[in-house]
């Protein structure tokens, strides 16, 4: 009905700017600082409907390490990847930084050796107590292989096609399955999620890890880099 709506709906731009700052770890006062802006203004952008010029625009991504295509929604359903920057290097990242980088939870894959052969599952996770915990359907191969106790993989990567550089981070170690309905629900509960897929899918895995690698790709100049 005409006047029953939110004039102040917060925006898709406004929703990927602060999931963009929350996953920097940054606040509103540090992100206006780079900007060149106001702690309210970017609070206006996050929590209305705005209207930013482009310099602003240009300003805000780079204060946020992203791209304005990024911020917009232009390229979420383009497929990944693109030409390598110049002089690319890789490092290696520590446990403890790889743990900082999967941030808590986010989307990420899973591999797994089925019945039909390897197979690569997109499940958004949470961590918890250092472990990887994502929910799937009862009779999935994801399923099938924790109740059997297999050893699958999870990574998760982050990457920033306009400087052609991110990182990536491999989680390898064994799955299992809550033992019983309690302890499942008592699981999810702790996880505090659920799955963006829907349709049932109400079995806990839990991954614990016996190895966690990560690498990251770095290209001289590009934002983050100190040369």
């Amino acid at each position: 009905m005409p006047g029953t709506g939110n004039p102040y709906a917060t925006s898709d731009l406004g929703r990927r700017v602060a999931a963009r700052r929350a996953r920097l770890g940054l606040s509103r006062e540090e992100v206006a600082e780079r900007a060149g802006s106001t702690p309210g203004y970017i609070a206006y952008v996050e929590e209305r409907v705005p209207a930013p010029g482009a310099e602003f625009l240009v300003r805000l991504a780079n204060a946020l390490r992203t791209t304005v295509q990024d911020l917009v929604g232009y390229t979420a359903d383009l497929p990944q990847g693109g030409a390598a920057g110049r002089d690319p290097r890789t490092e290696e990242i520590d446990e403890a930084e790889c743990w900082a980088l999967l941030d808590g939870h986010g989307v990420g894959r899973v591999a797994v050796e089925g019945r039909d052969g390897p197979a690569v599952f997109p499940v958004n996770y949470r961590v918890v107590d250092r472990e990887i915990v994502f929910m799937t359907a009862a009779d999935s191969a994801l399923a099938h292989a924790s109740a059997s106790g297999t050893e699958i993989a999870f990574e998760q990567d982050r990457l920033d096609e306009a400087f052609s550089q991110g990182w990536s981070v491999l989680v390898v170690g064994t799955a299992r399955t809550a033992p019983d309905g309690d302890e499942a629900a008592r699981q999810a509960e702790a996880a505090r999620f659920g799955p963006w897929a829907g349709g049932g899918r109400e079995t806990v895995v839990t991954l614990s890890p016996r190895r966690v690698t990560g690498r990251r790709v770095v290209v001289p100049g590009a934002p983050g880099t100190t040369d």
